[in-house]
């Protein structure tokens, strides 16, 4: 593969659930994550490196282990390119790991957008394919009759 000289190549596909306006003059991306039944909606717009996941700092966020989550697209992104953009996330529904990886995949898909850099998008594909295309597995609907999804009523031979 020969290497052009732009940093930022265009990307072959567009990412699924991002959009792209124009707000006052300024690009602005909207990006939706999924997880189970999280969902998560981040903004993405030019500034000077603030994340915010439902107005509270993202540094700041009270479970460490979320927070690691939520960070993974920003530390794989790097200073120079996230210090360009602030990111607004609204998460809501799911229990606080599956919103955080909502968040997660709502801001690389975001960044990924605003960006137009396939060597990102590449980065996070090898990284963790689901921070794109997302995690389609939901869970199963309890049964009539049953405890559980899948649970049989217990049988003796003897």
């Amino acid at each position: 593969m020969s290497e052009q000289g732009g940093e930022s190549t265009a990307l072959p596909r567009s990412v699924p659930n991002a959009t792209v306006q124009e707000v006052a003059g300024a690009r602005v991306v909207i990006a939706v994550g999924k997880k189970k039944t999280a969902i998560a909606k981040a903004v993405v717009r030019p500034g000077i490196g603030r994340v915010r996941v439902n107005g509270i700092p993202i540094e700041i966020w009270p479970i460490e282990m979320a927070r690691m989550r939520m960070m993974e697209p920003l530390l794989l992104a790097g200073k120079e390119l996230t210090g360009k953009v602030d990111i607004d996330v609204t998460v809501r529904g799911g229990g606080f790991m599956g919103q955080a990886t909502a968040v997660r995949m709502a801001i690389a898909r975001g960044l990924v957008e605003y960006f137009q850099n396939s060597k990102l998008l590449e980065l996070y594909m090898t990284y963790d394919p689901s921070m794109i295309k997302g995690d389609p597995r939901r869970t199963e609907p309890k049964k009539p009759g049953l405890k559980h999804a899948r649970s049989k009523r217990q049988k003796a031979y003897r």
